[in-house]
């Protein structure tokens, strides 16, 4: 009996897992964004390329931070392509823009529970957001942005690369500069997205992200002590549903290096120290995150 309901929950949870969203209930992943996260670019075309590589060391069962027993783990490697414009318009003060995000992905997804094993690659959901707003002080710059994940992608498979349901995602955020050159900076990005229903009728609750930075320039270099948080700030709803809700809290570090002009690379690496799964299983692991930005 404990078996089967491990094998039922499991499978729920795998109707969504397929994303890069896999370490997450809503559609974004934490830790693309670390080091002046809330520093929207001038006016112009951008293409930001965020390879993320996350691995599942092991899933939490519903309702607690314990394993789920036997051997469970699983790997979700994407290239999420990002691409922004900042029309050079004025929006209450702020620089308006636009952008959309097309993510490519392989998972791969063990948990012996459930008789589970697959591996699959593809085109994750698409996101589209039709509002970036970003404000620029002596010292400061702000963001604040909205747009919604689409119900693009397959879900066929465990590890099909859909989640299954849309999301709409709301993001405010702020970089701040400690000293007049720009040497220092702390930065927080919070975003809030809300979940809709899969085709089963079930609901992930409602999730807030804070990613967050502090970082010291050396030169044309910068390195930092980066982090995220995450919260369900509702309960789910639909068969399996239970009152608990999810968290995670990870920590690591990052490096900056502007490799020429309108061209930089960024790398960090993560540790989730904590996870705290909801109705369904959990992913807990550690998150690698290269990342290019590219200014035409």
């Amino acid at each position: 009996m404990k078996k089967n309901a491990i094998a039922s929950a499991a499978l729920v949870l795998l109707a969504g897992l397929s994303s890069l969203a896999a370490q997450a209930e809503g559609h974004y992943v934490p830790g693309v964004e670390g080091t002046q996260a809330a520093s929207v670019p001038p006016p112009g075309f951008y293409y930001l390329g965020y390879l993320v590589n996350y691995n599942i060391n092991s899933f939490r069962a519903p309702g607690s931070s314990d394993n789920l027993p036997g051997h469970n783990g699983g790997t979700v490697t994407a290239l999420a392509n990002r691409f922004v414009w900042m029309t050079g318009h004025k929006v209450l003060g702020a620089d308006y823009g636009v952008e959309a995000i097309v993510p490519l992905m392989r998972t791969s997804l063990t948990i012996n529970a459930a008789g589970i094993s697959d591996s699959r690659s593809g085109v994750g959901d698409i996101y589209v957001g039709p509002l970036v707003l970003g404000w620029h002080g002596a010292q400061w710059d702000a963001v604040a942005a909205a747009g919604v994940w689409m119900d693009s992608a397959s879900t066929t498979f465990p590890a099909s690369p859909g989640k299954g349901f849309k999301s709409t995602m709301l993001t405010g955020g702020l970089t701040y500069y400690f000293d007049a050159a720009k040497t220092i900076s702390g930065a927080a990005l919070m975003r809030f997205e809300r979940n809709g229903k899969n085709d089963a009728g079930f609901r992930n609750g409602n999730q807030v992200t804070v990613e967050w930075a502090l970082a010291k320039a050396f030169g044309p270099m910068q390195a930092g002590l980066v982090g995220y948080s995450q919260w369900q700030t509702s309960n789910d709803s639909g068969v399996g549903a239970s009152l608990n809700k999810s968290s995670r809290h990870a920590l690591g570090g990052e490096l900056v290096y502007p490799v020429a002009p309108g061209l930089a690379l960024k790398g960090a690496v993560y540790k989730e120290l904590s996870a705290e799964a909801g109705s369904t299983p959990l992913p807990k692991g550690s998150l690698v995150r290269l990342s290019l930005v590219k200014a035409f």
